[in-house]
């Protein structure tokens, strides 16, 4: 099994944790094929309720390894597929029902974005930095970035960041709307399992749920969004969790209305 992205489980929660320092855990041909990999074998998982996606070493993730790319002899061919695989994975991810937090403690850079961008939650470092880089090397947004970088940010703040040479720090990128929370570079990884925890000990299925009908709903007409909106309530009302839920907060009303 390959080492480039680890994969953990502690109970209902999974830690998917990108493992090349080195490289700044840019993601080349072999760690995209075990990142589509991860995401089929997690999100399939009935007994997976969270997931944590972390990273070794000071970077998040420095995007595709153009460095691999330049020197594999590979072909534009080749690299499309390459893109075709790690998307995948994204969109598995990212319509999937299992919340996802990201903990970013250092850079993210080019598809790293997209990466990153494919979780629900985003607990980032103070030290953490954000830039495009796409263009200054010649070539066009992937992993997602075009659409999940404009959903975050909003078009203007996306092509900002795409069509300039701009770093954007992490208070910047809390403003804009990028990441979540910002925190010390020593509480990210604490951070990020107390939102992962607040999940599993709390009514689980019905934050995956929430999360999906969000992520997929942008995608789909506001009629399909309603539809899909009614089935999914009225499976979660018939689950013995929404049962026993859903009757203590009707208790609780009653007893403070009394």
């Amino acid at each position: 099994m390959s080492d480039s992205i680890l994969v953990t489980r502690d109970g209902a929660l999974a830690r998917v944790t990108f493992n090349r320092p080195a490289s700044l855990n840019a993601m080349g041909f072999e760690m995209g094929a075990r990142w589509r990999d991860v995401a089929h074998e997690l999100t399939s998982d009935a007994s997976v309720g969270a997931i944590i996606m972390d990273a070794a070493g000071p970077a998040f993730c420095a995007g595709g390894d153009v460095i691999e790319m330049a020197t594999s002899g590979a072909s534009g061919a080749d690299v499309t597929g390459a893109a075709h695989t790690i998307h995948d994975g994204i969109r598995t991810f990212v319509e999937s029902d299992k919340p996802i937090v990201a903990a970013v403690q250092g850079a993210v850079a080019g598809g790293g974005l997209g990466l990153m961008l494919a979780a629900d939650y985003i607990v980032a470092s103070e030290q953490s930095k954000f830039v495009s880089k796409y263009a200054n090397i010649g070539l066009t947004p992937d992993l997602g970035v075009s659409t999940l970088l404009p959903a975050a940010v909003g078009q203007r703040r996306a092509l900002q960041l795409l069509l300039q040479d701009l770093t954007i720090d992490a208070p910047t990128a809390l403003d804009w709307g990028l990441v979540t929370e910002v925190v010390p570079v020593a509480d990210v990884a604490s951070r990020a399992e107390a939102v992962a925890r607040f999940w599993l000990d709390n009514a689980t299925g019905a934050f995956g749920q929430a999360k999906r009908l969000v992520r997929t709903g942008a995608g789909r007409s506001f009629a399909e969004n309603l539809d899909d909106e009614a089935r999914s309530i009225g499976a979660r009302f018939d689950t013995d969790e929404a049962e026993a839920r859903v009757a203590a907060f009707a208790a609780a009303s009653a007893k403070s209305r009394s």
